[in-house]
């Protein structure tokens, strides 16, 4: 690397350019997961695209069937903490799930406080897909 760095050389074989390149990821890419983290739990949130089955509790006279929905939200900073800290600790996925149930309950189906205040609970089953951008 330092004749590389020095100029003494230009072009770097295959097998060299490739453990160049392997080392620079390996030293590189978590930095910048870490950053980018630190964003979406701090400033940006993250987004969850999922296609699942959502069950709820809700007050008598509503439906509390489940069914499948597909969704594309963006949950707000404080769930992507949540989120990366239940993560780092170890938890299950049950309680990932939870998590992300709780942050959809509110952003959409109770829309920040705007609807369906009797919804008490929010329950992700049977997951298609679940996607998670930040």
């Amino acid at each position: 690397v330092n004749r590389y760095r020095r100029g003494a050389r230009k072009h770097a074989r295959p097998d060299v350019a490739a453990k160049i390149n392997d080392a620079a990821r390996q030293r590189w890419q978590p930095q910048v997961r870490k950053r980018r983290q630190q964003q979406a739990a701090t400033t940006t949130g993250i987004t969850v695209e999922t296609r699942a089955r959502f069950g709820y509790t809700a007050s008598i006279g509503t439906t509390d069937d489940g069914r499948f929905r597909r969704l594309t939200v963006h949950l707000p900073p404080a769930y992507a903490q949540r989120l990366f800290d239940a993560r780092n600790t170890g938890a299950g996925d049950q309680q990932m799930r939870q998590i992300i149930a709780e942050g959809l309950k509110e952003i959409y189906f109770q829309d920040g406080g705007a609807r369906a205040m009797g919804l008490s609970d929010v329950t992700l089953n049977d997951i298609d897909y679940l996607d998670l951008d930040y």
